[in-house]
């Protein structure tokens, strides 16, 4: 897999990748990214894996660039596997339809088959994160079956839940806060994608791996997702 680097301005390089929405290509970026991490490299501020990229923000006056191109093309240049420090796939439980999940029957609808196979399709597959951001903590994870894989929203909703699962297309993805939204929605989860109050308040990396575990209404009401 090729990569090429590009500067973004005066303190920042982007390592790129091929152009497309597939877990092969944002998995080497999250690769990339723990490597470039594990280097410790001085003037380095932060590293940010996307879809198909790698961004690193460094301090011009305290990095050594031509250094740092040096070290970002010989990273990129050799095998990644994010295995040192991998974590384990987190289990997500989800309400699936009725309140928590109003578009089901639309996306059942788009992919002709009933309710309950599109949860057990949804719920069945291990996905993974391919980047985050839109807001904080929110995770783009796939990829989503392409029976189920329903199209946003043509008129995005002004509010969504916090926890809310939706779909678009190929990803699938939560809701971390109450924001606007044109994703279908299928389900709700109770877990926090992020909170301020935990010691990492990111619930998910980039490269991690997600698997959807149905829970039943009384399940979720007992786990209270407004707290």
């Amino acid at each position: 897999m090729t990569a090429r680097i590009v500067p973004a301005g005066d303190s920042a390089l982007v390592v790129e990748f091929e152009e497309r929405i597939d877990p092969a290509v944002s998995g080497r970026g999250a690769a990339l990214a723990d490597a470039v991490r594990s280097e410790h490299i001085p003037g380095v501020r932060d590293v940010v894996p996307t879809y198909r990229s790698v961004a690193i923000y460094f301090d011009p006056l305290g990095a050594d660039r031509p250094s740092l191109v040096s070290t970002l093309e010989r990273l990129a240049a050799r095998p990644l596997v994010r295995e040192s420090g991998r974590r384990e796939t987190t289990e997500v439980p989800v309400c699936y339809g009725g309140e928590c999940g109003p578009d089901l029957p639309s996306v059942a609808a788009f992919a002709g088959l009933a309710e309950r196979d599109v949860i057990e399709i949804h719920a069945s597959a291990t996905y993974q994160v391919l980047m985050l951001g839109f807001t904080p903590g929110f995770a783009y994870m796939g990829l989503v079956d392409a029976r189920i894989a329903a199209p946003r929203l043509s008129t995005p909703r002004p509010r969504v839940a916090r926890g809310s699962v939706g779909i678009a297309k190929e990803q699938t993805g939560i809701y971390p806060s109450e924001t606007p939204g044109g994703w279908q929605l299928i389900g709700r989860t109770p877990l926090r994608p992020f909170d301020v109050s935990r010691a990492d308040p990111f619930l998910f990396r980039a490269g991690d791996t997600v698997q959807f575990v149905p829970m039943s209404q009384r399940e979720f009401d007992a786990r209270d997702c407004s707290r």
